[in-house]
């Protein structure tokens, strides 16, 4: 089963392009080596035929593990966070910085956006990529903070920050409850509503630059709280997806390496979810 997230998509796609005699079958539901049953009908990360009885071995030693993941993951948002911070500190946005600040910012997002791109796109993870996709992204999340906090709500990014927090551990405790049921149906149906939302954000923004004002009116009042909302909703259902991406990747024995991907993806689902966060307080402070 493949992520919504475009990053776990790609690592989907790497796995099912193993050559055929990596594959090691068992029937859907069923255990096989101990590994937890899920609905993949194959091992892709299973020693190819031929590769001789210490092939297992060989690999046991270079498997991705949790703590890879967590590790990894750490250090892509740390270098978010600290970026974020450094340039909310030193590209403040007010009267006599606000047009280099917001130059910054989208030309940050900009490089971002470029930088997600190739390694989405890449058939290996590039920690330099990854590290650069999140400082980059960090300086745009730092000013788009800054402002929402100077002009739009006071304090309400501490109040995002707690938001996606908590909407992280829900969404991980529902998981490893087993309350939600993240299945190929499950896949389907977020990529559908991801496909049908982006959309409606791309005709938003086309409606803003040809002259509509604010647009379709997703970014306030009653609309926007409701928009933001499926966007959270949208969020909490990548990160169950990536969830269960990570630990099909675990119990199968991907490489080690690949945990560069589950943290660029992670990363990728939790600023969705912040910024989905931030809209939402930020029209419900500034209605107040």
């Amino acid at each position: 089963m493949k992520s919504s997230n475009p990053v776990f998509s790609r690592w989907g796609a790497n796995r099912d392009a193993a050559p055929a005699g990596a594959h090691t079958r068992h029937p859907v539901g069923a255990t096989a080596g101990g590994r937890p049953a899920d609905d993949y009908l194959t091992n892709p990360y299973a020693p190819a035929a031929g590769a001789g009885p210490d092939a297992g071995a060989r690999t046991a030693g270079t498997a991705i593990t949790m703590d890879d993941v967590v590790v990894r993951t750490a250090t892509t948002l740390g270098t978010a966070v600290l970026t974020a911070v450094l340039s909310w500190l030193l590209l403040p946005v007010d009267e006599a910085n606000i047009g280099r600040s917001y130059g910054i910012a989208v030309g940050a997002a900009l490089i971002a956006f470029v930088l997600s791109l190739v390694q989405a796109f890449r058939r290996a993870p590039a920690p330099a990529l990854i590290l650069g996709y999140a400082a980059f992204e960090g300086v745009f999340l730092g000013v788009i903070s800054s402002a929402t906090s100077t002009y739009i709500a006071p304090g309400v990014v501490v109040q995002a920050v707690l938001g996606t927090f908590a909407v992280s551990a829900g969404v991980l405790i529902a998981y490893r409850m087993r309350w939600i049921r993240v299945d190929r149906r499950f896949a389907g149906f977020v990529a559908s509503a991801a496909t049908g939302f982006l959309l409606l954000l791309a005709a938003d923004l086309l409606f803003s630059a040809f002259g509509a004002g604010h647009g379709l009116g997703f970014h306030s009042g009653g609309l926007g709280i409701l928009f933001g909302v499926i966007g959270i909703l949208l969020g909490a259902a990548f990160l169950a997806l990536d969830f269960k991406q990570v630990e099909d990747a675990v119990a199968y024995g991907a490489p080690r390496e690949e945990a560069w991907l589950a943290a660029f993806g992670l990363t990728m689902t939790l600023v969705w979810i912040y910024l989905q966060v931030l809209q939402v307080l930020s029209i419900l402070n500034s209605d107040n």
